[in-house]
């Protein structure tokens, strides 16, 4: 009888040890799943991808993030509510996408506002802080921004005036491009990167403003035949983590992802400055007419600018105010 009692212990502590084993890369290593809304080939999805394999090299493989590109994971505008509730670790978006819900988060789509790299570097440092705090306030931790290449108009004709624009189906994708509709008579259609292919395709769009990175991405050249190179602003996508998910990891690992953090934006920025001429030249030589903007359409659009400056001011309050003296002042 002591001889079964015996073998039985023995067995079921084997039994736990080998559960043990079996656990213990499990329990040793951490999984993220970080969704971001563009394709594999943008430079942003890119920067993303080294980011995630400059981790795992820093962790020896301690902390794993999948990257789930071209909105496969989640829409453009569900990402950040994903990794909020913690469905997703992290995430990257366009941050104006959020304006509706927090106005300093459209702070870098103000046109004209900030319209070259150098200013726009100006910009996000000056706004980072309140941007930081609205993002912890949301339990959730930034970890960098990367701007896209400058905002120009995509048209199935010529356009000489923002009066050419009135009617047109203009693509939106956050408030300032669907108060520059509005304000220029245009159709305001709301339609993601991950979507705009297809708009393309089927006409729910036939003029928009974008980058030359989204032009290229989307072959704006099989259905737009002009492009105007108007540098009205430099957006740029953030990426975050949950703060919970984030302070799960050890001191060493977190100080590995603020590392790749600041290596990642420093690579994204350099990037977007070089591929903002190699995005142009791709679409001329696939057909469109690529153009600098007319007096007249620079004026109009000025002059929209000034309006939406101080609509945006209205609405971000003190802490916009601020950000945007410190950014003259700088």
């Amino acid at each position: 009888m002591s001889k079964m009692i015996v073998s039985r212990r023995a067995l079921m502590a084997a039994a736990v040890g080998l559960s043990l084993g079996a656990s213990a890369p499990v329990l040793a290593q951490t999984k993220w799943n970080l969704a971001s809304a563009y394709p594999p080939s943008n430079f942003h999805t890119e920067n993303l991808a080294r980011f995630a394999e400059d981790l795992r090299e820093a962790t020896d493989g301690a902390l794993d993030i999948t990257l789930h590109a071209n909105a496969t994971l989640y829409k453009a505008p569900e990402i950040k509510r994903a990794v909020q509730t913690g469905q997703a670790q992290a995430g990257e978006v366009l941050i104006s996408l959020h304006e509706n819900e927090e106005p300093n988060f459209g702070i870098d789509v103000v046109p004209f506002l900030a319209a070259s790299y150098e200013d726009a570097r100006k910009l996000w440092e000056a706004s980072r802080p309140v941007i930081e705090e609205k993002l912890a306030a949301q339990g959730l931790k930034l970890l960098y921004a990367v701007p896209w290449p400058p905002q120009g108009i995509f048209a199935k004709k010529e356009i000489n005036t923002v009066e050419d624009l009135k009617g047109a189906k203009w693509r939106a994708y956050n408030v300032g491009t669907t108060r520059i509709a509005e304000l220029v008579g245009a159709q305001p259609v709301t339609v993601q990167a991950a979507e705009l292919p297809q708009a393309l395709a089927t006409g729910v769009v036939n003029a928009f403003m974008t980058s030359g990175a989204t032009g290229v991405d989307s072959k704006a050249w099989e259905t737009m035949s002009h492009y105007y190179d108007t540098q009205a602003w430099i957006p740029k996508n953030v990426v975050f983590v949950n703060q919970e998910a984030f302070d799960a990891l050890d001191p060493e690992a977190q100080k590995a992802v603020l590392d790749a953090a600041a290596a990642a934006e420093e690579r994204g920025w350099r990037t977007s400055q070089e591929k903002t001429k190699e995005y142009l030249e791709t679409m001329a030589a696939n057909g469109m007419t690529v153009q600098p903007p007319s007096p007249e359409l620079a004026a109009g659009l000025k002059k929209i600018g000034e309006q939406l400056t101080a609509d945006w001011l209205k609405n971000a309050g003190a802490a916009g105010q601020a950000a945007i003296d410190a950014y003259r002042g700088g």
